[in-house]
């Protein structure tokens, strides 16, 4: 039996929020197509496996206090367990996803749907973009990834969709193909003080690095070592960031920098590049 220990340190001074998350079970989940570097046809998923992990993320953020959703998977969509690119929700507006790889296309439409049955208001992209692995909403801006799977011109409808500006990175990486997988918000600034990330900067070009330290000059640089396990591929309340457990240098910084990491196995997603914020759709304030 996992058993987590959510408890606050006393000598904390960061306080969570209560977060509203929507997530979809793994039903259908194998590799049966590689569209990135960390996707191996040839090496099996262990279904009852990714099963279980799936169920100790969600009961994880259950235990933290927080609202989870169901999205209903669809056979055939191996991939719609990263609810993450399913769109990006500011409120009580989306920006709906628009995929890539024709082997995602439908889930574009069927997040739409779940979303639009949820009660928000959702405007369908005409560019390129996979929702929350390329958009991360700060209290102030939103982070914008490009380069593999989201085009610049998404950015700039996405910035008129939802009233918020967007600040364009770009990477450089494959192994690094959205955001999401490079960078962590661990607070978004909506609380008191400001916005915190944590970034692995090898990710990103010269320029982004640059912004990213104008931006963020206090920002957790996380080593290439743990971003390789994903690492950076969590979710944070502003106190508990819920982080693969291979990410061990990392969770170390999270702790030097007064936040209290909860450390999850989600080694059979790696499999097809995707971890704890990949997993996780967060509907924002």
């Amino acid at each position: 039996m996992t058993v987590l220990d959510t408890r606050v340190r006393p000598s904390s001074t960061r306080t969570p929020r209560i977060r509203h998350y929507g997530m979809c079970a793994p039903d259908h989940f194998t590799v049966e197509y590689a569209i990135n570097p960390w996707m191996d046809t040839t090496v099996p998923v262990d279904q009852a496996k990714a099963q279980l992990q799936w169920n100790v993320l969600r009961n994880t953020y259950l235990s933290l206090g927080h609202r989870v959703d169901a999205v209903t998977p669809l056979a055939g969509q191996p991939d719609m367990v990263f609810a993450a690119n399913g769109g990006l929700v500011v409120g009580d507006r989306a920006y709906g996803a628009r995929f890539t790889f024709p082997q995602r296309a439908t889930e574009g439409a069927a997040y739409t749907d779940w979303l639009s049955s949820q009660g928000i208001h959702v405007t369908e992209p005409s560019f390129t973009n996979e929702g929350e692995g390329d958009f991360l909403v700060l209290g102030t801006m939103i982070l914008a990834g490009t380069g593999f799977r989201t085009c610049i011109d998404a950015h700039i409808e996405a910035a008129t969709v939802l009233d918020r500006p967007v600040v364009s990175l770009e990477l450089i990486d494959e192994q690094f193909y959205h955001l999401d997988t490079a960078l962590a918000v661990l607070d978004d600034g909506n609380g008191e003080g400001p916005a915190e990330i944590a970034y692995f900067p090898g990710a990103f070009s010269r320029h982004s690095r640059r912004t990213l330290r104008d931006l963020f000059p206090d920002a957790i640089v996380v080593s290439e070592a743990d971003a390789l396990v994903l690492g950076l591929n969590s979710v944070s309340d502003g106190l508990h960031v819920v982080v693969p457990e291979q990410a061990t240098g990392f969770i170390g910084q999270l702790e030097n920098a007064d936040y209290t990491p909860v450390p999850v196995d989600l080694s059979e997603f790696l499999k097809s590049g995707g971890s704890v914020k990949c997993c996780t759709m967060e509907r924002h304030r």
